[in-house]
């Protein structure tokens, strides 16, 4: 059987669930709290070296431990719907969007929140490795998410969704991007009139309450 290591309040394991969801694929489910550390524990860094999740365990036994391999693999074995694009160009236009998507805005909420939260001293990057805290580089991620903000709003315009013409990963990502920057006290506002259209009807997608 599949099974998902999952957090129920963390954004990156959400978006495998909504990858998961949209692919109709049966799983079990494994929560991990990382709340009381558990995944720096050692039970967990034998499934998962990294101590992050998601992570999913195949029919096949074998251990994928990060959202990237986990779409590959669910893409291959799943292929309908499409969720990583169809033609060449597609895939490209998507794989593009989803970068982007990870490298402006999920990093950068995460930037603001690891560097400036008590809770995380000491943990400003996830993995089995301590790093200190650097509270400039919060600042830097908050007007790094009002920019992500403002790029998705343009490339909205006119689009009902981000790639390609067709709901894929990076509207999964982006949902999950836009919704965990309200962890850092930002969320989009009148200025971004295409992105609240967009999340609106995202959130008409029965996987989007996962």
């Amino acid at each position: 059987m599949i099974t998902l290591y999952d957090c129920a309040t963390a954004p990156s394991p959400r978006r495998a669930r909504i990858l998961l969801a949209e692919k109709g694929v049966a799983h079990d489910t494994v929560q991990i709290d990382l709340r009381t550390g558990e995944q720096m524990a050692e039970a967990y860094r034998q499934i998962n070296p990294q101590c992050t999740v998601p992570a999913l365990r195949t029919d096949e036994g074998v251990m994928l431990t990060d959202n990237a391999a986990i779409a590959a693999w669910a893409e291959a074995h799943f292929p309908e719907p499409p969720l990583l694009g169809s033609s060449a160009l597609d895939k490209a236009e998507i794989a593009s969007w989803q970068w982007r998507i990870e490298f402006e805005g999920l990093l950068a909420i995460a930037e603001c929140f690891r560097n400036s939260s008590p809770g995380m001293a000491n943990r400003a990057l996830p993995g089995p490795v301590d790093y200190p805290q650097i509270p400039e580089l919060a600042q830097r991620g908050l007007t790094r998410v009002q920019q992500f903000f403002a790029v998705l709003d343009a490339r909205l315009r006119g689009r009902e969704f981000i790639a390609a013409d067709q709901f894929s990963m990076a509207d999964i990502t982006a949902v999950v991007a836009v919704d965990f920057a309200r962890i850092v006290k930002l969320k989009p506002g009148e200025q971004h009139p295409e992105l609240l259209r967009w999340r609106a009807a995202m959130a008409q997608r029965p996987s989007m309450a996962l």
